[in-house]
């Protein structure tokens, strides 16, 4: 545990590193603009360049600018993971939070300066966002190749377990040793995938899927990589979805990824190029604002919807006995159990056999005013509650309970891969197929969810949101 803490504390002091080399230089290149728009005569009015510096408008600016690139900075997704950064995407990440600040700026506080030369509005501009991009990722640059070093000569290694024990896994292990330069994974044993048969003779101790949790925190792992030797989808499925739970990266090699049916997104070109499965579609920054839409939208829609909430809830409690919200275990981001809530739409004490029951059409448990409010969604309204929290998200897979979820894999292996994402109120399989009344319509709607996984996007998730406000306004939702 010691080691998860010291990388954690590196990981950490290299965020810092970014956030601090960005503000300076953001601030830099602002100030030196200012000189450069001074001096090409963009600006009247000021005597020299020292009343200029230091005027009112200046001086806000100063401030107010370097933060707002900041803000721009983060949603890109740059420092949501600081210990291997790809130089290419740095490149094009900079590039990219350079040019939106540009615009920003251009709109906010230089619009009202152009002199209508095109020519030399434009050679204005792209000097705004020469200097943003230059000094930026000079320092970049920089902090990432001092880290590339130390993780290429093995003065920076992570602590890795290598998910298969047999002949597969243990070619593996000896390339990795073999490599003049480090890819990063140090190595600490091997865990047993049920089935396969273990290579004895390594100096390295096998564990048991069963122990993992134990042994992630002893050895202080950081990531995971899948290596099984036999081409057994159901049997490494199950052992990723187990996986899932523990929070860490999980790589597997693109010739085995093939089985899991998904798109291939390849994490490093160095080495045995891996694949990352614990990590959506989404790039960074299209998380990191899906997440900033999600948070604002339910807090806007709890406030909004809380006199109907009300109205709602007393309904209920005329209507049928029992409590107004429903709590019910689910499973949701990186295999996680937690409580959704709903407005109670069955009978109190649905299921008292203990048996998870699916719902059909013509259930009897469930309520006249219930009927209701499924067929226009009203039950998923208090959802809005699990996606603040973080439990969920407004689009993404339904999630369900983990009764079914082992019933699913058997039949869909894949399935395991949803709980890469936070779950959704509403869902491309709940648009295009409902509810599920067995478990064949469930493997059917998995089908979608799937789909949407190897497609996300902030686009998608608008489309499904449109189709979703269809099916409440029409009634179809059962």
């Amino acid at each position: 545990m010691r080691i998860r803490l010291d990388i954690n504390n590196k990981a950490h002091r290299q965020r810092i590193k970014y956030v601090v080399g960005d503000f300076v230089m953001s601030n830099l290149a602002w100030f030196t603009y200012n000189i450069v728009r001074y001096q090409m005569g963009n600006v009247a009015g000021y005597g020299d360049l020292g009343t200029y510096l230091t005027s009112k408008m200046v001086v806000l600016g100063q401030i107010f600018f370097p933060l707002m690139m900041m803000v721009t900075y983060a949603f890109s997704g740059y420092y949501n993971n600081v210990c291997r950064k790809s130089r290419v995407q740095e490149l094009f990440t900079t590039a990219a939070s350079a040019g939106i600040n540009t615009l920003l700026i251009f709109f906010l506080a230089l619009i009202n300066d152009v002199i209508g030369v095109r020519g030399s509005d434009y050679e204005m501009i792209f000097i705004l966002w020469a200097l943003l991009f230059g000094f930026v990722y000079f320092v970049r640059a920089i902090i990432t190749n001092v880290a590339s070093n130390q993780i290429r000569k093995r003065q920076w290694t992570f602590p890795t377990l290598v998910i298969g024990s047999g002949s597969a896994a243990v070619a593996f292990y000896n390339n990795q040793n073999a490599m003049r330069n480090s890819t990063g994974y140090d190595i600490k044993g091997f865990v047993n995938i049920p089935g396969e048969n273990p290579v004895k003779g390594t100096e390295l101790p096998h564990y048991d899927l069963d122990d993992i949790e134990e042994v992630c925190q002893k050895e202080g792992i950081w990531e995971l990589i899948v290596v099984p030797t036999r081409n057994d989808t159901e049997q490494t499925m199950n052992a990723i979805n187990r996986l899932f739970g523990l929070g860490l990266p999980i790589m597997i090699s693109p010739d085995r990824f093939n089985m899991l049916q998904s798109q291939v997104r390849l994490s490093d070109f160095y080495g045995e190029p891996l694949v990352n499965i614990s990590r959506s579609s989404l790039s960074d920054s299209g998380k990191n604002i899906k997440r900033a839409i999600d948070i604002v939208a339910a807090i806007i829609a709890i406030i909004v919807l809380l006199p109907f909430y009300a109205i709602v809830a007393c309904i209920i409690k005329c209507t049928s006995p029992g409590p107004a919200f429903y709590l019910q275990e689910r499973i949701g981001l990186h295999n996680k159990p937690f409580s959704i809530i709903k407005f109670r739409s069955m009978v109190q004490n649905a299921e008292a056999s203990g048996m998870p029951q699916l719902s059909s059409d013509d259930d009897p448990r469930i309520t006249p005013f219930g009927r209701f409010m499924r067929k226009y969604r009203i039950d998923e309204l208090p959802q809005f509650w699990n996606v603040l929290k973080g439990d969920m998200s407004i689009v993404g897979p339904r999630p369900e309970r983990k009764h079914y979820i082992d019933q699913i894999i058997k039949r869909v292996p894949a399935y395991a891969l949803l709980h890469q994402v936070r779950p959704g109120i509403t869902s491309m399989g709940m648009v295009k197929f409902g509810y599920a009344k067995n478990v064949d319509e469930m493997v059917e709607r998995v089908k979608y969810d799937l789909m949407y996984l190897d497609n996300m996007s902030l686009l998608n998730d608008l489309k499904i949101l449109i189709y979703t406000i269809k099916i409440v306004f029409t009634g179809r939702g059962m």
